[in-house]
């Protein structure tokens, strides 16, 4: 007899114990206690075989920027696992169900998720929102071209991570409405960038901070985090620098971030694995080719509630169109719904509605183009939007678009 039911404080340990084991790994301690702390055990689901935990499913309680800025309510799900002795049982479908229930009474018209197997999270509605770009840079054969610090305005630190952090953190929290996908980070979650516990390391030395200030007046201009891996290949230095987080306010400091990061001493590459689609990096080197980019997948995004979820966003283009969306698994989205917005600088109406439709897609793929990275018309040529409407699908697709790409800057 299997039982569904909230988690209770007791039994996060066993709880927690039946997630490792679904994934085949073992946390540090310090990573754990992190977890263990930011649990919301209101929003934490457990599935029991009579006293043993055998599937797990929790959700943080973030608030995600979107395009136009709006940094709106959204469940982070996370901690979601099935005990290999009880997989094709209906665990995970039964988690599923009760969560994406409760996220809807709660009124959180949006949930997020990044899936360590991406196949199984589209039958529940979550489509692939944002991916991220991992570099690997043979430093020696690349140089930042600009813009140049003639004036001296841009100083470079490097401080204690920990000592660093709340500065860092305004700088970060500036950032999060102009590039939809970010989130704004909660009390507790400003630990998750700088655990640096010794058995995560994997041969890299302890956590680094480098800071951007203007050299006039102090202020923060920019931040990078990185580790470095002492290396040698014969007698000839390899070492390699890991680059955790870059974030700067204005070009100037991201050029010098990036300067100081591509010319550390003894060091052969450079490689960071999450940056956004649009990194301006791509730019400021004198060989982009030699950055090695590669696409990796990153947050998959479900709209809970369509109707709020679609008003509460900016649209980069005028849009009048009824959408025709179903939503096997949460039908209360299904139906057809009447978007409208004059374009960026004003808000949206999305209402049901009994007129023509002028597209069809499903709820996956509105999640998918909710951010504004993937496209309408690319999704179409997937056989996955019909235009039912001549000249619906440019004009939605336009819309949908934004200016910036979306991009997650953290897992969860």
């Amino acid at each position: 007899m299997l039982s569904l039911r909230s988690l209770a404080a007791e039994e996060w340990d066993a709880w927690y114990d039946a997630l490792e084991t679904a994934f085949g790994s073992v946390e540090s301690a310090e990573r754990r206690a992190m977890w263990r702390a930011l649990t919301e055990l209101d929003r934490s689901l457990g599935v029991w075989d009579g006293e043993l935990p055998v599937g797990s499913a929790s959700a943080f309680s973030f608030r995600m920027a979107v395009p136009g800025g709006a940094v709106l309510p959204t469940a982070g799900v996370t901690m979601v696992g099935v005990l290999p002795t009880h997989r094709r049982r209906g665990v995970l479908k039964a988690l599923m169900r009760h969560q994406l229930d409760e996220i809807h009474e709660r009124g959180e018209s949006l949930a997020v998720l990044t899936a360590s197997e991406p196949a199984i999270y589209g039958r529940y509605g979550y489509g692939l929102g944002t991916w991220r770009l991992r570099v690997q840079i043979a430093r020696a054969r690349v140089r930042v071209l600009s813009p140049d610090d003639e004036d001296g305005r841009i100083r470079l630190r490097l401080v204690d991570p920990a000592g660093a952090l709340a500065d860092c953190e305004r700088l970060y929290a500036q950032q999060v409405p102009l590039r939809p996908g970010m989130l704004a980070r909660r009390p507790g979650w400003e630990r998750l960038p700088v655990l640096d516990p010794p058995s995560e390391r994997n041969g890299h030395g302890p956590l680094q901070c480098v800071l951007a200030e203007d050299r006039a007046d102090g202020s923060l201009l920019g931040y990078a985090r990185y580790t470095m891996a002492d290396r040698w290949q014969e007698a000839n230095a390899a070492s390699e620098v890991l680059v955790r987080e870059v974030t700067a306010a204005d070009p100037g400091a991201r050029a010098a971030l990036w300067g100081f990061l591509l010319d550390l001493d003894l060091t052969e590459t450079v490689l960071a694995p999450s940056l956004p689609l649009d990194d301006p990096l791509q730019h400021l080197v004198s060989d982009p080719r030699r950055l090695q980019p590669k696409l990796v997948d990153a947050l998959y995004v479900r709209l809970v509630e369509v109707g709020d979820a679609l008003r509460s966003r900016r649209y980069a283009a005028p849009v009048d169109v009824v959408l025709e969306v179903t939503d096997e698994f949460c039908p209360w989205n299904s139906g057809r719904w009447h978007l409208h917005s004059t374009g960026p600088d004003k808000g949206a109406a999305c209402e049901p509605t009994e007129a023509p439709a002028d597209l069809a897609l499903s709820v996956r793929e509105l999640g998918a183009a909710y951010l504004g990275g993937t496209e309408l018309s690319s999704l179409a040529g997937a056989g996955l939007v019909r235009e039912l409407r001549p000249g619906a699908l440019a004009e939605a697709s336009r819309a949908f678009g934004w200016d910036v790409a979306p991009w997650l800057p953290h897992g969860f």
